[in-house]
């Protein structure tokens, strides 16, 4: 396992975290559970990422349970506000930094968390309000440092001036945690450029798509495969274009492009790949940050 060093902070984390969205406290069973973090950790793993929406504290109370006989300083702690826990009780106000804060903390069994997040932008509340709470949190000893989960540009750059004009009296935020896989590349644009400038970490979630990238993948290595154990000698088809028939009796595909594909199946595994990259590259952007001001990262 290697490591880094977590933005500007003197964290170092594993390259891989531990998450627990839709899996622990609901989506599997205690078992499996307790065995992924065994397994975790065997494997030197060190980030453990929640959030107290998840399985609506659930998943907090079984990290709290199976964290509370590891040495505390073995492990990096991060969870999240924002997402309503009750009819009344959501947002980043204040009022539900502290009262969630709190509540988190107490289902993890821990007296401080490594990493405190906020889970989404609060538009309801002032983002001072949000700033000053959390940098009060953080001088109470309750939380070591701040995070953010699905910020824009504009906004990450108000929080950043928040923290400029205030000569450092505001904390700052030293980790970006966005949706980030090659089939979502929005963060390339602005988020990631703007973030490395001013020391602040990614900690991407759903890196996979959700099991979808890593079906492209497979794809694409049984479309190899499939041409490897078809194609002879130096792997060209020296028979004239004409020969080159599938077993439908047609010409076989990408024999009119002078292609070396004689086997239908691995022809068409190889197509779906090609328009998989086609619609992938026709999402790229060109990452932004040319015209937004620059800052140096600490």
């Amino acid at each position: 396992m290697r490591y880094r060093r977590l933005g500007s902070s003197d964290l170092e984390v594993s390259e891989i975290a531990l998450g627990s969205w839709l899996t622990y406290g609901g989506g599997v069973g205690r078992d499996e559970a307790v065995a992924c973090v065994e397994r975790a950790f065997e494997l030197g793993i060190n980030f453990i990422d929640t959030a107290n929406v998840y399985a609506r504290g659930a998943a907090e109370e079984l990290l709290g349970e199976l964290l509370a006989n590891r040495p505390r300083e073995s492990y990096v702690l991060a969870t999240k506000l924002y997402f309503p826990m009750s009819k009344t009780d959501r947002g980043l106000s204040r009022e539900q930094v502290f009262k969630q804060l709190d509540a988190s903390l107490e289902r993890l069994r821990t007296s401080y968390v490594d990493l405190y997040q906020c889970h989404r932008y609060d538009g309801e509340t002032p983002l001072e309000e949000t700033m000053e709470a959390l940098t009060e949190v953080v001088r109470q000893g309750k939380v070591r440092y701040l995070g953010f989960s699905e910020w824009n540009g504009e906004q990450i750059e108000a929080a950043l001036d928040l923290h400029d004009r205030s000569d450092g009296r505001i904390e700052k935020f030293v980790s970006s945690q966005p949706q980030y896989s090659l089939l979502w590349r929005k963060p390339e644009r602005e988020v990631f450029p703007l973030s490395a400038a001013n020391g602040i970490s990614q900690v991407v979630w759903s890196p996979l798509a959700q099991g979808r990238s890593d079906r492209q993948v497979r794809a694409r290595q049984g479309a190899a495969a499939a041409l490897a154990g078809n194609l002879e000698g130096d792997g060209r088809d020296d028979r004239p274009l004409a020969a080159r028939r599938d077993p439908r009796g047609g010409a076989a595909p990408g024999a009119d492009r002078g292609g070396a594909r004689n086997h239908d199946g691995a022809a068409r595994a190889r197509l779906g790949v090609e328009r998989a990259e086609r619609r992938l590259g026709d999402r790229r952007g060109v990452p932004a940050g040319a015209g937004r001001r620059e800052r140096r990262g600490l």
